[in-house]
Protein backbone atom coordinates (compact mmCIF):
# COMPACT_ATOMS: atom_id res chain seq x y z
CA UNK A 1 0.00 0.00 0.00
CA UNK A 2 1.37 3.39 -0.97
CA UNK A 3 2.58 5.43 1.59
CA UNK A 4 0.47 8.56 2.23
CA UNK A 5 1.94 12.39 2.16
CA UNK A 6 1.34 14.47 4.98
CA UNK A 7 -0.16 17.63 4.38
CA UNK A 8 0.49 20.79 6.95
CA UNK A 9 -2.79 23.18 7.94
CA UNK A 10 -2.77 25.95 9.47
CA UNK A 11 -5.55 27.30 11.14
CA UNK A 12 -6.21 31.23 11.65
CA UNK A 13 -9.04 32.11 14.18
CA UNK A 14 -10.73 29.48 16.70
CA UNK A 15 -14.04 31.11 17.53
CA UNK A 16 -17.22 28.27 16.86
CA UNK A 17 -16.44 27.62 13.49
CA UNK A 18 -12.45 27.40 14.31
CA UNK A 19 -12.88 25.77 17.28
CA UNK A 20 -15.36 22.94 15.31
CA UNK A 21 -12.97 22.68 12.16
CA UNK A 22 -9.72 22.14 14.89
CA UNK A 23 -11.85 19.20 16.24
CA UNK A 24 -13.20 17.95 13.09
CA UNK A 25 -9.11 17.31 11.63
CA UNK A 26 -8.06 16.11 14.69
CA UNK A 27 -11.07 13.47 16.10
CA UNK A 28 -11.40 12.82 11.83
CA UNK A 29 -8.37 12.21 10.70
CA UNK A 30 -8.26 8.68 9.90
CA UNK A 31 -11.59 9.36 7.77
CA UNK A 32 -10.26 12.43 6.35
CA UNK A 33 -6.65 10.43 5.04
CA UNK A 34 -8.50 8.35 2.31
CA UNK A 35 -10.91 11.01 1.20
CA UNK A 36 -7.78 13.45 0.12
CA UNK A 37 -4.97 11.11 -0.47
CA UNK A 38 -3.22 12.61 2.46
CA UNK A 39 -3.05 12.88 5.76
CA UNK A 40 -3.71 16.26 7.10
CA UNK A 41 -1.81 17.07 9.67
CA UNK A 42 -3.05 20.81 12.50
CA UNK A 43 0.56 21.87 12.78
CA UNK A 44 -0.92 25.23 14.47
CA UNK A 45 -3.64 27.49 15.90
CA UNK A 46 -3.14 31.30 15.57
CA UNK A 47 -5.06 33.39 18.15
CA UNK A 48 -5.05 36.71 19.46
CA UNK A 49 -5.23 35.48 23.08
CA UNK A 50 -3.74 32.42 24.22
CA UNK A 51 -5.90 32.08 27.57
CA UNK A 52 -9.36 32.37 25.92
CA UNK A 53 -12.00 29.94 27.56
CA UNK A 54 -12.90 27.88 24.35
CA UNK A 55 -15.78 25.71 24.17
CA UNK A 56 -13.87 22.87 22.54
CA UNK A 57 -11.27 21.07 24.63
CA UNK A 58 -7.74 21.35 21.74
CA UNK A 59 -4.36 20.90 22.43
CA UNK A 60 -2.73 23.57 24.17
CA UNK A 61 0.58 22.99 22.36
CA UNK A 62 -1.46 24.18 18.98
CA UNK A 63 -2.14 27.59 19.79
CA UNK A 64 0.77 30.29 18.91
CA UNK A 65 0.06 34.14 18.45
CA UNK A 66 2.57 34.31 15.70
CA UNK A 67 0.73 33.60 12.32
CA UNK A 68 3.00 34.99 10.35
CA UNK A 69 5.56 32.18 11.31
CA UNK A 70 2.66 29.62 11.11
CA UNK A 71 1.62 30.34 7.48
CA UNK A 72 5.19 30.58 6.51
CA UNK A 73 5.19 26.15 6.67
CA UNK A 74 1.63 25.50 6.04
CA UNK A 75 0.68 23.92 2.55
CA UNK A 76 -2.90 24.43 3.68
CA UNK A 77 -4.10 27.56 5.29
CA UNK A 78 -7.30 27.96 6.98
CA UNK A 79 -8.51 32.10 7.42
CA UNK A 80 -11.56 32.06 9.96
CA UNK A 81 -10.08 35.40 11.59
CA UNK A 82 -12.87 37.73 9.87
CA UNK A 83 -12.39 41.42 9.44
CA UNK A 84 -10.10 42.98 6.75
CA UNK A 85 -7.01 42.86 8.53
CA UNK A 86 -4.62 41.27 9.47
CA UNK A 87 -6.74 38.56 8.06
CA UNK A 88 -5.56 39.77 3.95
CA UNK A 89 -1.73 40.03 4.83
CA UNK A 90 -1.97 36.67 6.29
CA UNK A 91 -4.22 35.26 3.29
CA UNK A 92 -1.53 37.05 0.64
CA UNK A 93 1.30 35.91 2.47
CA UNK A 94 -0.12 31.96 2.46
CA UNK A 95 -0.47 32.38 -1.41
CA UNK A 96 2.89 33.76 -2.15
CA UNK A 97 4.33 31.12 -0.45
CA UNK A 98 2.63 28.37 -2.02
CA UNK A 99 -0.24 27.21 0.13
CA UNK A 100 -3.98 26.94 -1.17
CA UNK A 101 -6.27 28.79 1.35
CA UNK A 102 -9.75 28.13 2.52
CA UNK A 103 -11.62 31.54 3.74
CA UNK A 104 -15.23 32.13 5.51
CA UNK A 105 -14.13 35.84 5.42
CA UNK A 106 -17.03 37.09 3.09
CA UNK A 107 -16.35 40.90 4.49
CA UNK A 108 -12.61 40.64 2.80
CA UNK A 109 -13.51 38.85 -0.18
CA UNK A 110 -16.68 41.72 -1.08
CA UNK A 111 -14.65 44.29 -0.56
CA UNK A 112 -11.27 43.24 -2.00
CA UNK A 113 -11.81 39.69 -3.50
CA UNK A 114 -10.98 40.68 -6.76
CA UNK A 115 -7.02 41.46 -5.71
CA UNK A 116 -7.45 38.25 -3.73
CA UNK A 117 -8.10 36.05 -6.44
CA UNK A 118 -5.67 37.30 -9.06
CA UNK A 119 -2.79 36.56 -6.60
CA UNK A 120 -3.89 33.01 -6.33
CA UNK A 121 -4.50 32.69 -9.91
CA UNK A 122 -1.00 34.08 -10.68
CA UNK A 123 0.12 31.41 -7.87
CA UNK A 124 -1.65 28.71 -9.41
CA UNK A 125 -2.89 27.61 -5.76
CA UNK A 126 -6.61 27.18 -4.73
CA UNK A 127 -8.65 30.30 -3.16
CA UNK A 128 -11.87 28.53 -1.59
CA UNK A 129 -14.80 30.28 0.07
CA UNK A 130 -17.85 28.15 0.60
CA UNK A 131 -18.55 28.54 4.33
CA UNK A 132 -18.51 32.69 3.06
CA UNK A 133 -22.18 32.50 1.96
CA UNK A 134 -24.81 30.49 3.78
CA UNK A 135 -22.81 28.28 6.27
CA UNK A 136 -23.09 24.40 5.72
CA UNK A 137 -25.33 24.82 2.67
CA UNK A 138 -23.45 23.84 -0.66
CA UNK A 139 -24.19 26.90 -2.74
CA UNK A 140 -21.13 28.36 -4.20
CA UNK A 141 -19.90 25.16 -5.81
CA UNK A 142 -22.83 24.16 -7.37
CA UNK A 143 -23.22 28.18 -8.88
CA UNK A 144 -19.75 27.50 -10.05
CA UNK A 145 -19.69 24.15 -11.12
CA UNK A 146 -22.57 22.18 -11.70
CA UNK A 147 -24.59 25.03 -13.85
CA UNK A 148 -21.57 26.28 -15.02
CA UNK A 149 -22.46 25.09 -18.54
CA UNK A 150 -26.03 27.11 -17.86
CA UNK A 151 -27.27 31.02 -17.78
CA UNK A 152 -28.41 31.77 -14.44
CA UNK A 153 -30.56 34.73 -14.51
CA UNK A 154 -31.83 35.24 -10.91
CA UNK A 155 -30.59 34.77 -7.48
CA UNK A 156 -32.54 35.10 -4.67
CA UNK A 157 -31.32 34.55 -1.01
CA UNK A 158 -32.29 34.13 2.44
CA UNK A 159 -28.72 34.81 3.62
CA UNK A 160 -28.63 35.92 7.08
CA UNK A 161 -29.72 33.71 10.20
CA UNK A 162 -30.19 36.33 12.57
CA UNK A 163 -32.30 38.74 10.30
CA UNK A 164 -34.69 35.64 9.08
CA UNK A 165 -35.07 34.75 12.75
CA UNK A 166 -36.31 38.48 14.08
CA UNK A 167 -38.68 38.50 10.87
CA UNK A 168 -40.16 34.78 11.48
CA UNK A 169 -40.39 35.69 15.07
CA UNK A 170 -42.36 39.03 14.41
CA UNK A 171 -44.77 37.40 12.49
CA UNK A 172 -45.88 34.08 14.12
CA UNK A 173 -45.60 35.93 17.51
CA UNK A 174 -46.85 39.62 16.93
CA UNK A 175 -43.08 40.61 18.27
CA UNK A 176 -42.35 44.19 17.88
CA UNK A 177 -38.69 44.77 16.57
CA UNK A 178 -37.01 45.51 19.30
CA UNK A 179 -38.25 42.34 21.02
CA UNK A 180 -37.71 40.17 18.17
CA UNK A 181 -34.15 40.81 18.90
CA UNK A 182 -33.60 40.52 22.12
CA UNK A 183 -34.94 37.20 21.63
CA UNK A 184 -32.66 36.44 18.90
CA UNK A 185 -29.66 38.07 21.70
CA UNK A 186 -30.96 35.95 23.99
CA UNK A 187 -30.49 32.72 22.15
CA UNK A 188 -27.15 33.66 20.42
CA UNK A 189 -28.28 34.30 16.68
CA UNK A 190 -27.53 37.95 17.26
CA UNK A 191 -24.40 39.20 18.58
CA UNK A 192 -24.36 42.11 21.26
CA UNK A 193 -23.36 44.67 18.49
CA UNK A 194 -26.34 43.52 15.63
CA UNK A 195 -25.53 46.24 12.98
CA UNK A 196 -24.14 43.78 10.66
CA UNK A 197 -26.89 41.73 10.54
CA UNK A 198 -29.98 44.31 11.10
CA UNK A 199 -28.80 47.03 8.31
CA UNK A 200 -27.73 44.42 6.34
CA UNK A 201 -24.31 44.59 5.68
CA UNK A 202 -23.82 40.86 6.16
CA UNK A 203 -26.14 40.16 3.99
CA UNK A 204 -24.81 42.46 0.97
CA UNK A 205 -21.37 40.85 1.23
CA UNK A 206 -22.73 37.90 0.20
CA UNK A 207 -24.79 39.13 -2.09
CA UNK A 208 -21.50 40.09 -3.92
CA UNK A 209 -20.13 36.94 -3.80
CA UNK A 210 -23.33 35.32 -5.01
CA UNK A 211 -23.48 37.65 -7.67
CA UNK A 212 -19.65 37.71 -9.57
CA UNK A 213 -20.25 33.84 -9.53
CA UNK A 214 -23.47 33.63 -10.68
CA UNK A 215 -23.00 35.95 -13.59
CA UNK A 216 -18.95 35.89 -14.20
CA UNK A 217 -17.89 39.37 -13.47
CA UNK A 218 -16.65 41.01 -10.42
CA UNK A 219 -19.35 42.35 -8.16
CA UNK A 220 -18.06 44.60 -4.42
CA UNK A 221 -20.16 46.10 -2.03
CA UNK A 222 -20.14 49.53 -3.85
CA UNK A 223 -22.60 47.81 -6.19
CA UNK A 224 -24.86 46.06 -3.68
CA UNK A 225 -27.85 48.26 -2.60
CA UNK A 226 -28.29 47.95 1.31
CA UNK A 227 -31.38 48.34 3.06
CA UNK A 228 -31.91 46.97 6.61
CA UNK A 229 -34.51 45.48 8.80
CA UNK A 230 -34.88 48.26 11.37
CA UNK A 231 -37.84 49.99 10.11
CA UNK A 232 -40.02 46.74 9.47
CA UNK A 233 -42.87 47.58 11.98
CA UNK A 234 -45.12 44.78 13.80
CA UNK A 235 -47.98 47.11 11.70
CA UNK A 236 -46.19 45.90 8.20
CA UNK A 237 -45.84 42.09 9.34
CA UNK A 238 -49.50 42.14 9.93
CA UNK A 239 -50.63 44.07 6.85
CA UNK A 240 -48.78 41.35 4.79
CA UNK A 241 -49.65 38.26 6.97
CA UNK A 242 -53.30 39.76 6.00
CA UNK A 243 -52.37 40.48 2.17
CA UNK A 244 -51.08 36.83 2.01
CA UNK A 245 -47.29 38.31 2.36
CA UNK A 246 -44.26 37.54 4.48
CA UNK A 247 -41.49 39.52 5.33
CA UNK A 248 -38.03 38.47 4.87
CA UNK A 249 -34.37 39.99 4.14
CA UNK A 250 -33.31 39.27 0.77
CA UNK A 251 -30.38 39.21 -1.38
CA UNK A 252 -30.89 39.68 -4.71
CA UNK A 253 -28.89 39.41 -7.92
CA UNK A 254 -30.67 39.55 -11.41
CA UNK A 255 -29.97 40.41 -14.85
CA UNK A 256 -32.06 42.75 -16.43
CA UNK A 257 -32.01 43.99 -20.29
CA UNK A 258 -31.70 47.68 -20.66
CA UNK A 259 -34.10 47.90 -23.69
CA UNK A 260 -31.19 48.44 -26.70
CA UNK A 261 -30.46 44.78 -26.47
CA UNK A 262 -28.16 45.03 -23.75
CA UNK A 263 -28.02 43.49 -19.99
CA UNK A 264 -26.64 44.77 -16.95
CA UNK A 265 -27.00 43.35 -12.83
CA UNK A 266 -28.68 44.66 -10.41
CA UNK A 267 -27.50 43.42 -7.07
CA UNK A 268 -29.37 44.52 -4.01
CA UNK A 269 -30.15 43.53 -0.19
CA UNK A 270 -33.91 44.57 1.10
CA UNK A 271 -36.90 43.09 2.75
CA UNK A 272 -39.40 41.90 0.80
CA UNK A 273 -42.73 40.33 0.23
CA UNK A 274 -43.07 37.46 -0.64
CA UNK A 275 -46.09 35.35 -1.28
CA UNK A 276 -46.46 32.67 1.43
CA UNK A 277 -46.69 30.22 -1.18
CA UNK A 278 -43.14 30.81 -2.34
CA UNK A 279 -40.49 28.29 -1.46
CA UNK A 280 -38.86 31.06 0.68
CA UNK A 281 -41.49 31.80 2.32
CA UNK A 282 -41.40 28.71 4.11
CA UNK A 283 -37.66 29.13 5.58
CA UNK A 284 -37.60 29.79 9.01
CA UNK A 285 -36.04 30.59 12.29
CA UNK A 286 -32.17 31.25 11.54
CA UNK A 287 -32.02 29.06 8.35
CA UNK A 288 -31.04 30.10 5.16
CA UNK A 289 -32.43 29.37 1.68
CA UNK A 290 -31.11 30.43 -1.96
CA UNK A 291 -33.22 30.37 -4.59
CA UNK A 292 -31.54 30.41 -8.39
CA UNK A 293 -33.48 30.56 -11.79
CA UNK A 294 -31.44 29.42 -14.89
CA UNK A 295 -32.37 29.27 -18.61
CA UNK A 296 -32.37 25.33 -18.79
CA UNK A 297 -32.18 23.51 -15.03
CA UNK A 298 -34.97 26.49 -14.12
CA UNK A 299 -35.72 26.91 -10.40
CA UNK A 300 -33.62 25.01 -7.99
CA UNK A 301 -33.63 25.54 -4.02
CA UNK A 302 -30.59 25.05 -1.82
CA UNK A 303 -32.04 24.89 2.09
CA UNK A 304 -30.31 24.41 5.37
CA UNK A 305 -28.39 25.95 8.48
CA UNK A 306 -26.88 29.21 7.47
CA UNK A 307 -24.60 29.80 10.39
CA UNK A 308 -23.07 27.86 13.98
CA UNK A 309 -19.81 26.59 14.28
CA UNK A 310 -20.23 22.84 13.40
CA UNK A 311 -22.58 23.87 10.05
CA UNK A 312 -20.01 26.52 8.67
CA UNK A 313 -17.14 23.92 9.93
CA UNK A 314 -18.49 21.49 7.51
CA UNK A 315 -18.23 23.62 4.41
CA UNK A 316 -15.19 24.63 5.68
CA UNK A 317 -13.71 21.10 5.65
CA UNK A 318 -15.19 20.31 2.26
CA UNK A 319 -12.94 23.41 0.86
CA UNK A 320 -9.97 22.00 2.36
CA UNK A 321 -10.74 18.10 1.04
CA UNK A 322 -10.84 19.40 -2.01
CA UNK A 323 -7.95 21.87 -2.26
CA UNK A 324 -5.59 18.84 -0.54
CA UNK A 325 -6.57 16.58 -3.40
CA UNK A 326 -5.82 19.44 -5.84
CA UNK A 327 -2.14 19.33 -4.07
CA UNK A 328 -1.97 15.39 -3.64
CA UNK A 329 -2.74 14.77 -7.52
CA UNK A 330 -1.00 18.32 -9.28
CA UNK A 331 -2.28 20.55 -11.51
CA UNK A 332 -3.27 24.56 -10.91
CA UNK A 333 -5.24 26.07 -8.96
CA UNK A 334 -8.85 26.73 -9.85
CA UNK A 335 -8.58 29.74 -12.33
CA UNK A 336 -12.06 32.41 -10.81
CA UNK A 337 -14.74 32.25 -13.60
CA UNK A 338 -14.85 36.33 -13.87
CA UNK A 339 -14.49 36.14 -18.00
CA UNK A 340 -17.70 38.79 -18.04
CA UNK A 341 -17.98 41.91 -18.14
CA UNK A 342 -21.79 42.78 -17.01
CA UNK A 343 -22.07 46.05 -15.47
CA UNK A 344 -23.85 46.85 -12.43
CA UNK A 345 -26.52 48.33 -12.61
CA UNK A 346 -28.80 50.79 -9.73
CA UNK A 347 -31.69 50.40 -7.80
CA UNK A 348 -33.52 52.78 -10.06
CA UNK A 349 -33.25 50.17 -12.74
CA UNK A 350 -35.41 47.15 -10.65
CA UNK A 351 -38.56 46.81 -11.62
CA UNK A 352 -40.63 44.95 -9.15
CA UNK A 353 -44.25 45.35 -7.04
CA UNK A 354 -44.49 47.45 -4.10
CA UNK A 355 -46.29 47.91 -0.86
CA UNK A 356 -46.90 51.18 0.90
CA UNK A 357 -48.55 51.92 3.90
CA UNK A 358 -49.96 55.63 3.84
CA UNK A 359 -51.39 57.48 6.93
CA UNK A 360 -54.21 59.37 5.49
CA UNK A 361 -57.53 62.34 6.17
CA UNK A 362 -60.54 59.82 6.77
CA UNK A 363 -62.32 62.17 3.86
CA UNK A 364 -64.45 61.98 0.83
CA UNK A 365 -62.29 61.99 -2.64
CA UNK A 366 -59.02 60.61 -1.33
CA UNK A 367 -58.83 57.13 -2.32
CA UNK A 368 -59.63 58.85 -6.32
CA UNK A 369 -56.56 61.44 -5.54
CA UNK A 370 -54.42 58.74 -4.31
CA UNK A 371 -54.94 56.64 -7.47
CA UNK A 372 -55.21 59.24 -10.17
CA UNK A 373 -51.64 60.55 -8.79
CA UNK A 374 -50.31 56.47 -9.16
CA UNK A 375 -51.62 56.32 -12.74
CA UNK A 376 -50.30 59.56 -13.90
CA UNK A 377 -46.69 57.94 -12.72
CA UNK A 378 -47.28 54.83 -14.56
CA UNK A 379 -47.65 52.58 -11.35
CA UNK A 380 -50.72 50.37 -11.66
CA UNK A 381 -52.33 49.54 -8.28
CA UNK A 382 -53.47 45.62 -8.02
CA UNK A 383 -54.21 45.62 -3.86
CA UNK A 384 -55.77 48.29 -1.94
CA UNK A 385 -56.95 48.37 1.56
CA UNK A 386 -58.44 50.73 3.53
CA UNK A 387 -58.81 50.56 7.58
CA UNK A 388 -60.05 53.04 10.00
CA UNK A 389 -58.80 54.46 12.94
CA UNK A 390 -59.41 56.68 15.99
CA UNK A 391 -57.16 58.90 17.98
CA UNK A 392 -58.27 58.62 21.62
CA UNK A 393 -56.91 61.72 22.62
CA UNK A 394 -57.91 64.03 19.68
CA UNK A 395 -61.37 61.71 18.57
CA UNK A 396 -60.16 62.46 15.15
CA UNK A 397 -60.30 59.50 12.63
CA UNK A 398 -57.85 58.28 10.04
CA UNK A 399 -57.41 55.90 7.79
CA UNK A 400 -54.67 53.39 6.85
CA UNK A 401 -54.11 52.31 3.31
CA UNK A 402 -52.09 49.20 2.32
CA UNK A 403 -51.24 49.70 -1.62
CA UNK A 404 -49.69 46.70 -3.75
CA UNK A 405 -48.29 47.39 -6.85
CA UNK A 406 -48.35 45.75 -10.87
CA UNK A 407 -44.62 46.08 -11.18
CA UNK A 408 -42.97 48.90 -11.95
CA UNK A 409 -39.36 50.68 -11.98
CA UNK A 410 -38.11 51.65 -8.97
CA UNK A 411 -37.78 55.34 -10.39
CA UNK A 412 -40.85 54.90 -11.08
CA UNK A 413 -42.02 54.08 -7.57
CA UNK A 414 -39.78 56.65 -5.92
CA UNK A 415 -41.44 59.36 -7.69
CA UNK A 416 -44.89 58.42 -7.60
CA UNK A 417 -44.03 57.89 -3.01
CA UNK A 418 -42.47 61.76 -3.36
CA UNK A 419 -45.44 62.87 -5.45
CA UNK A 420 -47.97 61.35 -2.92
CA UNK A 421 -46.09 62.80 0.34
CA UNK A 422 -47.27 66.59 -1.27
CA UNK A 423 -51.16 65.63 -1.23
CA UNK A 424 -52.68 67.71 1.35
CA UNK A 425 -54.75 64.42 2.69
CA UNK A 426 -51.54 62.84 3.53
CA UNK A 427 -50.28 62.77 7.26
CA UNK A 428 -47.89 60.48 6.36
CA UNK A 429 -46.17 57.61 4.36
CA UNK A 430 -45.31 54.82 7.03
CA UNK A 431 -43.75 52.09 4.73
CA UNK A 432 -42.29 51.04 0.85
CA UNK A 433 -41.52 47.54 0.55
CA UNK A 434 -40.94 45.59 -2.67
CA UNK A 435 -42.80 42.66 -3.52
CA UNK A 436 -41.19 39.66 -5.05
CA UNK A 437 -42.71 36.36 -6.54
CA UNK A 438 -46.46 37.48 -6.92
Amino acid sequence: MTELRTLKVALLGCGNVGAQVARILIDDAENLAPRTGAHLQLTGIAVRNLDTKRDVELPRELFTTDAETLVKDADLVIELMGGIEPARTLILAAIRNGASVVTGNKALLAADGPALYEEADKAGVELSYEAAVAGAIPILRPIRDSLSGDRITRVLGIVNGTTNFILDQMDSTGAQFADALAEAQRLGYAEADPTADVEGHDAAAKAAILASLSFHTRFDLEHVYCEGITRVSAADIAAAKEAGFVIKLLAIAEKIGNGDGSEGVSVRVHPTLLPREHPLAAVRGAFNAVFIEAENAGELMFYGQGAGGTPTASAVLGDLVSAARRIVLGGPGRIESTTGHVPALPIDAATTSYYIGLDVADQPGVLAKIAQLFAEHGVSIEIMRQTIHRDADSNVESAELRIVTHRASEAALAATVEAVKGLDVINSVTSVLRVEGA
